[in-house]
């Protein structure tokens, strides 16, 4: 009987037990012929994709608070008694580092799952197989993109051909074997990027949907727009993020704490991960929020540094609360089953002013205009802006979502005394991957 085990020759589970999970068996192995042999398992194997990209792990809360602990300039501290985020708040990574391990392993099974999906796409009734093939070509791109920005140097360090990116499997891994299809030399950061667009620009024509809880062509519109904008592409990032403002039929909660907390999506919300009792994660919830309201007791810490950049009659200034100890906290990720935000249309907005600013165009709205949409509803007059306004008010609305460090990256700013470029603000490859590679895997500068 074959099995299915995830790549990268360690031996992982390739869909573990879950909710979402309709007819796969939860156990260690997954019979080949029961996982990708029908319509229905093959939907099902989707299904354990989308757990697995919402895992804490990746985009259920890990990956943005990564970003926010590399970014954290002296705005937040970390203050918990876990040594692996203290580890990534003070930019000294071990290479066993258990956090960044985990997340480079679920990302690699989440590539697996969906290389499997994309090879199996011929078994799925023709009606839904586009629709299919797009969500796994959208989870696949959207996992490739989180962690190059996290396991590489940033593309704004140029030298994009020779910087190395990640390992690029585009093959289904079975029976933990190690071969050449899997256990492949990294890539360059460039041929990194190469392949996140071509799945995600691949995905954007076949997908389909509505905004909301599953990929939708407006979600591949959105990753694409943070996509383009990582690698200076201002038109690709402008024109992909006007699509979503302009077709989507999304509109700005009038109120800005509307736009988190909830059970169900926002007007606003191009994908959000829905968290229940019985299903999904929501680690900036557990790490940023207090006991109180069900987490632990308030690992990271909003610092009155933070707070000293809002304007006085800022109205996002009333989501921060202050605990029992006079610590601000950030009220995005207060209560415990609430849905996690991923991407907002106030990004886009944010998206398509920076862009049409820098290329002097208009497309969709001018800047000032699009400025003032974020701006107005939360009570604060128009402006004609400049570069420094935008990317301001990029740093309020979006503050504490998992973009801090990929700003400054792409922005070319230091942070905490490092570079935008040092090699303390890149992960490195977890020691056991670069062990059982048998010499095929480079570790990261400085590791």
């Amino acid at each position: 009987m074959k099995k299915i085990f995830i790549p990268l020759t360690a031996i992982i589970l390739l869909i573990t037990g879950c909710a979402k999970q309709l007819d796969i068996l939860p156990t260690q192995s997954v019979d080949e012929s029961l996982v990708f042999d029908t319509d229905a398992n093959i939907k099902a194997a989707l299904n354990g994709a989308y757990d697995l990209a919402s895992s804490g792990d990746l985009i259920g809360g890990n990956t943005q608070m990564y970003s926010e602990l590399l970014g954290a300039g002296g705005e937040i501290t970390w203050v918990g008694t876990f040594n692996q985020p203290d580890e990534i708040y003070n930019k000294s990574i071990l290479t066993n580092n258990s956090f960044v391990r985990n997340t480079y392993l679920s990302g690699y099974r989440l590539i697996n799952v969906c290389n499997n999906i994309i090879a199996s796409i011929d078994k799925v009734n023709a009606s839904d197989r586009d629709a299919v093939k797009g969500q796994a070509l959208f989870l696949r791109g959207m996992a490739y993109f989180e962690m190059v920005k996290l396991f590489a140097k940033p593309y704004s360090a140029g030298n994009t051909s020779t910087n190395l990116g990640l390992q690029i499997v585009t093959t289904p891994t079975i029976n933990g074997q190690v071969t050449a299809a899997n256990n492949v030399p990294r890539s360059s950061v460039q041929q990194t990027y190469d392949q996140i667009i071509a799945d995600l620009t691949a995905a954007k024509t076949i997908i389909g949907g509505d905004a909301g809880e599953y990929g939708s062509e407006y979600a591949v519109s959105a990753v694409l727009s943070r996509v383009y904008l990582q690698t200076g592409n201002y038109a690709g990032a402008r024109d992909e993020a006007n699509n979503v403002i302009e077709n989507s039929g999304l509109s700005l909660e009038s109120d800005y704490s509307n736009a988190f907390n909830n059970t169900s999506a926002s007007s606003e919300d191009i994908y959000v991960l829905p968290v229940t009792a019985q299903d999904g994660s929501n680690e900036m919830h557990t790490y940023w929020s207090i006991l109180d309201y069900g987490a632990r007791d308030g690992d990271v810490e909003v610092n009155q540094e933070h707070i000293d950049l809002y304007d006085a009659a800022d109205a996002r200034l009333a989501l921060f609360y202050i605990d029992d100890n006079d610590i601000y906290r950030s009220g995005k990720w207060k209560f415990q089953y609430k849905n996690l935000p991923v991407i907002r249309l106030a990004e886009m907005y944010l998206n398509r002013a920076e862009s049409n600013f820098r290329l002097n165009s208009s497309v969709g709205a001018s800047a000032d205009d699009d400025i003032d949409m974020i701006r107005s509803r939360v009570g604060l007059p128009f402006i004609n802006v400049t570069l420094l306004d935008i990317l301001n008010e990029r740093r309020l609305e979006l503050a504490h979502e998992g973009q801090r460090i990929h700003d400054i990256k792409r922005l070319r700013l230091a942070v905490d005394g490092f570079d935008y470029d040092a090699n303390e603000l890149v992960f490195p490859i977890p020691l056991r991957e670069i062990n059982a590679s048998a010499g095929v895997l480079v570790q990261n500068d400085g590791y």
